[in-house]
């Protein structure tokens, strides 16, 4: 039986705020990460961590979903990665403390967060990452277990401020601090500081305080971004074959029926960042119907007891990193434009213009700005994200190499010097001849003794001392 999961949320605010805004031109909506998590088991605490005076309008929808506001004062030099060494001691510390925690999630896309990620999952922890996959970094996608894309996770349409959610039980949602919520029993209840009511009855109720409401986020003055406000085009369902092939491999070795609950466990431990939403399913039910149908997996039951049968091979697809080398001949053909920043628009329409036939659909890609966040992981290009102007790229490290290192210099080498040459009688020269030898100096001998009246003594007669 799986554990049951009690899940720790920590959100990196700044981040995932400056990342929504700048990828899908609208506000971050936390509910929509709590919502999703509480499919994977429950919440039991929540903390989010950013500079909550700068943050008026985000502090209500906090509050309404019982998310525990870190207070972070920036220092007077600032502090980028503050927020980042304040969330990453907390969820630590409760994992030593608090060892009925076996999850967390981290609601952010910094790739600073990698270590952690890595400390927790040492610790036995299921690790869950919520952000968007055209500004997290794919190195967390891939060191999570799970990768929970915010764009698969919101509504098909809606505002910054407002949203409209559709289930199957035909139930829709709208917020805009205020919510319209319409159902199947012909209920509409909207509140906007003020609460107005209708049902089937015909009774209306109302408290409307006549204010105004509040204006939703600015879409800007580009069209590129009406379209990134919606979800993104679900991709072509041959593009997850490779995946879900080498998943049924897996499990025949393991000689394991391939249900559809183990396929997909299988499947997120070789790619944490599948999802079947990214093709346009439901729910992954939903996403095996649409293989059956597509002829690509036969599956025999129904309901939730399908078991998935191989049907062919796939072939290989498309691998990512093929269309960097498209993006590099474009880069290396605009290099110039490229020192002071463009908008990803414009090089998007710098690819379209010089290979026609490009699609980074083809490689797995839902947006253009997916694409290129998985270039900047690859140093291939540099990314600046601005809430109001989007995303502007810059070219990344691979075109600015280091400087090679200077060579060592040679030590250098002492000339001998050369002695005095010898002097060859009756051949010219420029020199003198070579000195003559010094002469020995002369011996001093000692002078002979005299005897006390003067005399030299005589040879072979020894002088008598005196009387004892």
């Amino acid at each position: 039986m799986q554990e049951k999961l009690n899940i720790a949320v920590f959100v990196d605010y700044d981040n995932i705020e400056i990342g929504v805004r700048s990828t899908l031109r609208r506000d971050f909506d936390v509910a929509v990460a709590l919502e999703a998590l509480k499919e994977r088991g429950d919440i039991i605490a929540k903390f989010a961590y950013a500079n909550w005076s700068r943050q008026d309008s985000a502090t209500r929808s906090m509050a309404e979903n019982a998310v525990q506001m870190v207070q972070r004062n920036p220092s007077p030099r600032g502090d980028k990665n503050g927020a980042d060494i304040n969330l990453a001691l907390d969820a630590l510390e409760m994992a030593f403390t608090h060892p009925h925690v076996n999850a967390f999630a981290i609601v952010s896309g910094d790739s600073d967060f990698i270590p952690l990620v890595n400390k927790l999952k040492e610790f036995g922890k299921r690790i869950f990452v919520v952000g968007g996959k055209a500004f997290t970094s794919t190195i967390l996608q891939q060191n999570c277990h799970e990768f929970i894309s915010y764009e698969s996770i919101i509504d098909v349409r809606g505002d910054a401020r407002g949203e409209v959610r559709s289930d199957m039980r035909g139930e829709v949602r709208s917020d805009m601090r205020g919510e319209v919520r319409s159902d199947m029993r012909g209920e509409v209840r909207s509140d906007m500081r003020g609460e107005v009511r209708s049902d089937m009855r015909g009774e209306v109720r109302g408290d409307v305080r006549n204010e105004k409401p509040p204006q939703p986020f600015d879409k800007g003055p580009r069209e590129k971004f009406q379209q990134q406000r919606h979800r993104p085009a679900p991709l072509e369902l041959g593009q997850a074959m490779p995946l879900v092939e080498r998943a049924l491999q897996v499990l025949e070795r393991r000689e394991v029926k391939p249900q559809l609950g183990l396929l997909k466990s299988t499947m997120l431990q070789l790619d944490p960042a599948f999802s079947e939403k990214a093709y346009g399913a439901g729910s992954f039910s939903d996403f095996v119907d649409r293989l059956k149908k597509a002829g690509l997996v036969d599956a025999k039951g129904h309901g939730g007891h399908y078991t998935i049968e191989r049907k062919g091979s796939a072939g290989p697809a498309p691998k990512p990193e093929e269309a960097i080398q498209i993006l590099r001949e474009v880069l290396e053909n605009h290099r110039l434009e490229l020192e002071d920043g463009r908008p990803a628009d414009e090089l998007a329409a710098w690819l379209h213009s010089e290979f026609q036939n490009f699609d980074f659909k083809v490689y797995g890609f839902q947006q253009f700005n997916e694409f290129l966040n998985f270039a900047q992981d690859g140093f291939i290009v540099r990314l600046e994200r601005d809430q109001e102007k989007g995303t502007t790229v810059y070219l990344g490290a691979e075109f600015y190499p280091p400087a090679a290192p200077p060579e060592p210099e040679a030590p250098p080498v002492e000339e001998e010097e050369d002695g005095p040459q010898p002097y060859v009688e009756g051949q010219p020269t420029m020199m003198e001849p070579n000195p003559p030898p010094p002469k020995p100096a002369p011996v001093k001998r000692r002078p002979p003794r005299k005897s006390p009246d003067g005399k030299p003594p005589r040879k072979g007669v020894r002088r008598k001392k005196g009387p004892m």
